[in-house]
């Protein structure tokens, strides 16, 4: 297996789709603000903390369905990364893993996940929709904090996840949860602080 043993200098679009890496090494491009393209390489298991931290430049990013961790902070202020997909093998949303991501719109978090650690979104001011896979047992405090233009969430999860009270700051936006599971959300810590749930067919 090769080895990352390099840092491109000032590159802005880069293609590693048929590097063969599994593990894209702990703060690999931080802080490498020019770089505006990413194709991760097609086996890629793991990216590592502070992969792409602060770059700030960098737009969009293709993560292989091979992917299964995303370490803390890997997407650390991305601050024009519009679009992001989370491949279904992952399992955990790490700690601020996306914070302050704001031109992002919106998050869909497959349902292989099973928690979403603090902060992972917080800061994510562009988002105005998020669904939360039906594999998430538990979200960390602040994991949603200042996401100010939320509008709706979608929580696929038959059983209400375990939360913090300040998760979500803002809960005057629309909570859709599962058929049949309106009032176990309506008398869930932090979930019942939502002024509208409402029920649809996912």
């Amino acid at each position: 297996m090769e080895t990352l043993k390099y840092h491109p200098g000032n590159l802005a679009i880069l293609d590693m789709e048929h590097v063969n890496l599994e593990e894209l090494p702990a703060e690999a491009f931080r802080a490498m603000t020019s770089l505006t393209s990413v194709k991760l390489p097609l086996i890629l298991k793991t990216i590592g903390s502070y992969a792409f931290y602060n770059c700030t430049g960098l737009t969009s990013v293709t993560i292989p369905d091979s992917v299964t961790t995303i370490g803390k902070k890997a997407f650390f202020d991305c601050r024009r990364l519009t679009s992001i997909t989370i491949p279904d093998g992952v399992t955990s949303i790490g700690d601020y893993t996306f914070f302050d991501c704001s031109s992002l719109t919106s998050i869909t978090i497959p349902d292989s996940v099973t928690s979403i650690e603090s902060g992972a979104f917080e800061g994510c001011s562009g988002l105005t929709n998020v669904t939360i896979g039906n594999g998430v047992t538990s979200i960390g405090d602040s994991a949603f904090f200042n996401c100010r233009n939320l509008t709706s969430i979608y929580c696929k999860a038959i059983v209400p996840p375990s939360i913090e009270n300040n998760t979500f700051k803002h809960v005057g936006v629309t909570l859709y949860v599962p058929t049949g599971c309106k009032a176990a959300y309506a008398a869930a810590a932090g979930w019942k602080d939502f002024k509208t749930i409402k029920e649809t067919q996912f």
